[in-house]
């Protein structure tokens, strides 16, 4: 009831008119679960995300996407995080949906949370926290979070601190949180695969590429935020389940109307995606889903023209260099695969199809052998980089691109 009549004040008061807008802070991408699936029994899940642009009035996003059945969310907390699974005393607040403490989420849906009044800062720490009272399959799923959550027995949602809980490192159900912004704020979408999703970066570090150019706009005095619809794996045209590995998510093209229309205040666009078009296929997918540069182009070509029509501007990125000898034998790189990375690149250099153009190429390549990761930007597998090389393709970003 408090929140409906908090909804009410805000109308009345013209806080949710038309000079303010809805704009993510955090997000994720779900796909379905690799098995053995995770499932949730008269558990509380106690969710850490870091926010991009604060506010005083947020809510939050929840999905049962690919979950084949209702699951309920028997109550839901949110609250800034101080360390580990504790909260910020002062800080928890009970989230409500129409009013009521609990909600059933019916297969494949997304609900949203009433507003709740919460000033949260920037490039802060949030806790969500959801009790699951029945079995239920952890839907709306994201596999590789590079962040610690929490797991503890019974409804412990308002606990100041959780008692030897179990860690995790997805996010289940949980896949936005969103803030009351001006008008002239919104977000930058970053859509794509591992590397935008930041695999094998430092756990609880926050060293996504996404994660340095969110930190440069705020230096800055942006009001934009960035939100991460990276998925480990996935690939432009092609489904994960095609390799055995549903959590790769489904094809981009597929995703393309969830994880970036429908975000709220998405006002750019930045699509990294194709190398597992390049690499998957003859290795960890059939030899029949190899692809052309022709196919990669024609299907960017679709993203642009589909965020255009909703007024979103696209920025177009260079694919990475991932020649290694793991690579090679798996057979995830040839010289034929790298023969039609470069005409991507090429492609997307002087195409004039994007808005602007970042060279993440150009940025992490070593420049003694241009199909490989420099030494002193890999993670070890030649494909992904390491911290330092996230740090340089989130500076290599023309904040320019913004204006």
């Amino acid at each position: 009831m408090k929140t409906v009549l908090l909804l009410t004040a805000l109308f009345c008061a013209g806080t949710l008119d038309a000079q303010t807008h809805w704009v993510g802070t955090w997000a994720t991408a779900p796909a379905a679960q690799a098995a053995p699936e995770m499932r949730f029994n008269n558990q509380t899940i106690r969710e850490i995300v870091h926010t991009s642009l604060g506010g005083d009035t947020i809510r939050v996003r929840l999905s049962n996407a690919f979950g084949p059945e209702p699951v309920e969310i028997g109550a839901a907390h949110v609250a800034l995080r101080s360390s580990g699974a504790a909260i910020t005393a002062g800080s928890d607040h009970s989230l409500t949906f129409g009013g009521r403490p609990r909600v059933e989420i019916p297969a494949g849906a997304v609900i949203l949370s009433d507003p709740v009044r919460l000033t949260v800062p920037a490039a802060s720490d949030l806790a969500i926290s959801l009790y699951v009272p029945k079995d239920a399959l952890g839907a709306g799923f994201h596999s590789a979070a590079q962040q610690t959550s929490y797991i503890a027995s019974g409804d412990a949602t308002g606990a100041a601190n959780l008692t030897d809980p179990k860690t995790f490192t997805s996010w289940a159900f949980l896949t936005g949180v969103d803030v009351l912004a001006p008008a002239a704020a919104g977000s930058i979408v970053a859509f794509g695969d591992s590397i935008t999703d930041g695999a094998r970066s430092t756990v609880d570090a926050n060293h996504r590429w996404p994660d340095t150019l969110s930190a440069r706009l705020r230096k800055a005095g942006s009001k934009l935020s960035v939100v991460d619809m990276g998925i480990g794996g996935n690939r432009i045209l092609h489904e994960g389940a095609a390799s055995k590995r549903p959590q790769y998510g489904i094809n981009a093209l597929a995703r393309f109307d969830q994880d970036v229309l429908a975000q709220p205040g998405v006002k750019y666009l930045i699509i990294l995606e194709g190398i597992n078009d390049i690499g998957h296929a003859g290795s960890s997918a059939p030899a029949s889903e190899a692809v052309t540069a022709e196919d990669l182009i024609a299907a960017q070509k679709q993203m642009i023209e589909r965020a255009h029509e909703k007024g979103i501007q696209v920025i177009g990125c260079t694919i990475t260099p991932f020649e290694g000898e793991a690579n090679i034998k798996r057979g995830y790189w040839t010289p034929e695969k790298a023969k039609v990375r470069e005409a991507v690149n090429e492609w997307i250099r002087t195409g004039k199809a994007f808005d602007g153009i970042v060279d993440f190429d150009k940025a992490v390549r070593d420049p003694a052998n241009p199909n490989k990761v420099k030494p002193a930007f890999d993670s070890g597998d030649q494909l992904h980089p390491s911290d330092a090389g996230y740090k340089a393709m989130g500076e290599a970003i023309g904040l320019a691109l913004f204006q």
